[in-house]
């Protein structure tokens, strides 16, 4: 089983839980995806998967390389293509290197469906997407630096003197100053699932996502969830282990 798939964001609206507060969610359109091409740690070192969002793709639109690479496999031609990792038993028999490869081989193959069934049981999700861009921004909006003076007669969001004098003549590398921003890869990490809707391929997270509406995102199960809290260890709390031997010495006595 792959541990992953791609989609895209269809918006954030809101929710009320059992207890009547309100959630923010981001829904998510999780697939469906399509397998096209299986890496192997005999062959390619690693055990993935490549995965492609169905989409109609044109013909005239692909690369004489791209369309040997889908015919290869016999899959339909896709637009956005990701690596995952897979998840693989550790098989019963034969024993070896060759034995884990033909399992998982078994277990996943190209052009099998990854649908948004594969996070049944999971509660956490990350997700990965490509932020908004921002174009040319000041040290204000990009750094969060505090500016200067607001009064009249000053620039408030010039960024200032940068430090460098006759020693040492130069700006040193890492220096925060006005750019690019946005356009990056961010990942979130730990979204809570609050819904699943295996007819329309959706997932809804808690917490935002980043990207614009209808960005691609890759979606996979959290490689670190958080522990679940199980209430607080105080007066009132009864441990039923610690409550068990306590009564078990009781008796003996």
């Amino acid at each position: 089983m792959v541990n992953g798939i791609l989609g895209k964001k269809v918006g954030m609206t809101q929710m009320f839980d059992g207890k009547g507060e309100v959630r923010p969610i981001t829904v998510l359109q999780a697939g469906p995806c399509v397998v096209t091409q299986r890496k192997t740690a005999t062959r390619d070192g690693y055990e993935a998967a490549q995965i492609g969002l169905v989409e109609f793709v044109k013909g005239k639109n692909l690369t004489k390389a791209m369309k040997g690479h889908f015919g290869k496999g016999n899959v339909p031609p896709v637009k956005y293509i990701r690596e995952v990792s897979v998840a693989t038993a550790a098989p019963a028999a034969p024993v070896g290197a060759e034995g884990e490869d033909q399992a998982a081989s078994r277990s996943v193959k190209v052009g099998d469906k990854v649908l948004v069934d594969i996070f049944d049981g999971s509660k956490f999700v990350d997700v990965t997407g490509t932020s908004k861009g921002r174009g040319f921004a000041g040290v204000v909006r990009r750094h969060h630096f505090g500016g200067g003076p607001k009064s009249h007669g000053h620039m408030f969001q010039v960024q200032g003197s940068i430090g460098s004098s006759s020693f040492p003549s130069r700006v040193f590398k890492g220096l925060r100053m006005p750019g690019h921003m946005g356009v990056d890869t961010v990942t979130v990490r730990n979204l809570r699932i609050l819904g699943i809707d295996l007819d329309e391929n959706l997932l809804m997270v808690e917490g935002a996502v980043p990207g614009p509406r209808d960005g691609y995102v890759m979606i996979a199960k959290a490689k670190a969830p958080p522990r679940e809290r199980r209430g607080f260890a105080g007066a009132g709390t009864i441990d039923p282990l610690k409550a068990a031997k306590k009564a078990a010495a009781g008796k003996k006595k």
